[in-house]
């Protein structure tokens, strides 16, 4: 499959009119390019805010209720554009009131097919921001997606930083990895943590960041990094690991060609073989000594 990951600025939307029109055309650009697979970044949604107005977009807490609400008619939009195009869209996230799940907003990823389904993955791990200032909470568990193209596993953000997470992911053939990083040390953990989940379980990793200023929206108000697609350094795979990489902060899509055959052989016969010796840790973490030395 060709997967395309964005590199997207958000913008002041005024209407809806304008957030369909921009999201059809990056939808298109990336179709006519070959894609199948499309992954829009984590909180991306905030523009959404806007269509409530500057003093919604502008108060955290007003921004959270007024995407939430947008956010079923935004899955309306991107079901038609998915089967119209007849591509995979991984919508960029959005805070989601989920009366089953609590009180507070859950962080959203859905995942959209060309023949009508969809598939939700909530956030694990809140950050820093998240818990002590926004009150977005972690929602439903990990899933992993049996699709048309192959089977597809959603880390959003900082939730790519943990190895046990990628871990329940580990029959994924690709993992996406849709975030959003205000600094280029933020951007570069998360790129960190999806290419050691490539590493662990031989897989491809996508990631998508949004990128530029968007003053009028505090809780995405600066935001750095590139779209990128990663795979493990073995057999079938760059010796980097790294398939495509955009270009820091500037806008697009970036698109890399992903042969599952390719995961399947590292798997089965790579010069290494992480995913299948990874249980051999906890014997080896058992075993583990101090040793003073003077």
């Amino acid at each position: 499959m060709k997967i395309a990951t964005a590199a997207y600025p958000l913008d002041p939307v005024t209407d809806w009119q304008a957030y369909a029109d921009k999201l059809r055309a990056w939808v298109a650009d990336a179709a006519g390019q070959g894609a199948e697979l499309l992954l829009f970044p984590e909180y991306s949604a905030m523009e959404l805010a806007m269509l409530d107005g500057p003093e919604a977009a502008g108060d955290l807490e007003r921004a959270l209720h007024a995407v939430s609400r947008w956010v079923p008619q935004a899955d309306e939009l991107h079901s038609d554009l998915a089967a119209e195009f007849g591509v995979h869209i991984c919508a960029a996230s959005a805070p989601v009131f989920d009366d089953a799940l609590g009180a507070r907003p859950v962080n959203r990823a859905r995942l959209f097919t060309p023949q009508g389904g969809c598939g939700v993955q909530d956030k694990q791990i809140m950050t820093r921001f998240e818990r002590e200032e926004w009150d977005v909470v972690p929602g439903g568990p990990l899933s992993l997606f049996d699709t048309a193209l192959g089977k597809i596993g959603i880390l959003i953000c900082y939730d790519a930083e943990f190895p046990l997470l990628g871990r329940a992911l580990a029959e994924a053939d690709v993992i996406l990895v849709p975030s959003a990083t205000e600094a280029l040390a933020g951007y570069w953990r998360v790129r960190i943590g999806a290419m050691a989940r490539a590493l662990e379980n031989q897989c491809v990793v996508a990631m998508a960041s949004n990128v530029g200023d968007a003053a009028w929206c505090p809780a995405v108000d600066e935001n750095t990094g590139m779209g990128g697609v990663f795979g493990p350094p073995d057999r079938g795979f760059p010796a980097t690991g790294v398939m495509a990489e955009g270009q820091l902060n500037a806008p697009g899509w970036t698109c890399a060609q992903a042969d599952l055959s390719a995961v399947a052989g590292v798997r089965a016969d790579g010069v290494v073989l992480n995913r299948l010796h990874w249980d051999e840790q906890p014997v080896r973490v058992a075993k583990t000594t101090t040793t003073r030395l003077r």
